[in-house]
């Protein structure tokens, strides 16, 4: 065996304490401070999350859900609500009917018998038609369109123009369909102070809630009087000494050389085919109203103002030269 070599004297090794040993760490891995975390991650505030998702407040939801809007004025559904309109004695325009299949149903039999009595257009149609019409979904087989004011009696109106010692002067409408038109001339009729406007119960608009708008309020003003036949009205007023003078495109005697003196009623035929034949049998004269353009034709209501007006500037000239 060789000499015995002589381990290696190593330097003593040196130990740290615990402390120093974290402030090493401390030193090679920095502590990072809550205010450090919180500019790498901010915390996102309260008003954050508002602004990200506002809270709906109580006029938003009122916003969004308003409530539906109230039935129309001039209808009515349902079979009771019919009869007790009639029984209070509500003016009917028009009714629309379920066609009867099968056994009739004795009920809307009873209802449309009294209504027709009335002279009221009654018109019979699908059950389609009234679902697609209905604005409760509960029209149980008929739906009624009700005059928007009450209408005024012919005579009566006639009478109370006598006695407050005015000289009457009338509007009579043959079969106007539009509403727009008859709430026009209404306006027209306030305007110029005509007394009242006859229209017919059959073919023609009423009064409805689309007139009461068209005329602007003149609807509250100006009878209205609806009558059964338009041509036994007419011959009626002349007993009473009414002249009768229609408004036709092809007459001769220009509107504005007319007489429009004494009791007066003037007759206005339909948008479409103007007056019948069988009224203007009816008539004292037959005015036209000149014209230059292409358009060989006018508003019913525009035709109406033109003549309405100048007949009431004559009556009004009559009337200052008797004063």
């Amino acid at each position: 065996m060789g000499p015995e070599r002589k381990k290696k004297q190593q330097p003593p090794k040196m130990t740290r304490s615990s402390g120093e040993k974290r402030q090493n760490r401390s030193a090679e891995r920095p502590v990072r401070r809550k205010s450090e975390f919180k500019a790498e991650r901010p915390v996102r505030q309260k008003s954050a999350f508002k602004a990200e998702r506002p809270v709906r407040q109580e006029a938003a939801f009122e916003t969004e859900r308003q409530p539906a809007e109230a039935g129309s004025l001039d209808r009515l559904e349902g079979r009771n609500p019919i009869f007790e309109a009639m029984r209070a004695g509500r003016s009917i325009n028009k009714l629309w009917i379920q066609k009867r299949e099968g056994k009739p149903d004795p009920v809307l039999t009873r209802l449309m018998n009294q209504v027709k009595a009335t002279g009221v257009p009654i018109l019979e149609v699908d059950r389609q038609v009234l679902d697609q019409m209905s604005e409760t979904h509960a029209h149980q087989g008929v739906i009624a369109q009700l005059a928007a004011h009450e209408y005024a009696d012919l005579d009566e109106l006639v009478a109370s123009i006598g006695e407050r010692g005015e000289v009457p002067f009338l509007l009579i409408l043959d079969e106007l369909k539009e509403s727009y038109n008859l709430g026009s001339v209404l306006r027209i009729a306030d305007a110029a102070g005509v007394h009242g406007v006859v229209i017919p119960k059959r073919r023609s608009v009423g009064l409805d809630a689309s007139v009461g708008k068209a005329s602007a309020g003149a609807m509250e003003y100006v009878p209205v009087c609806r009558v059964t036949n338009i041509s036994q009205t007419i011959e009626t007023l002349k007993e009473k000494g009414f002249w009768i003078t229609g408004t036709d495109a092809s007459a001769d005697l220009d509107y504005h050389e007319a007489d429009w003196s004494g009791p007066l009623a003037i007759l206005i035929g339909s948008e479409e085919s103007g007056l019948s034949p069988v009224l203007k049998k009816h008539c004292d004269f037959l005015v036209s109203i000149p014209m230059q353009g292409h358009v060989n034709s006018l508003n019913a209501a525009v035709a109406t103002g033109i003549v309405v007006f100048e007949a009431a500037k004559q009556r009004r000239q009559n009337l200052n030269r008797q004063v």
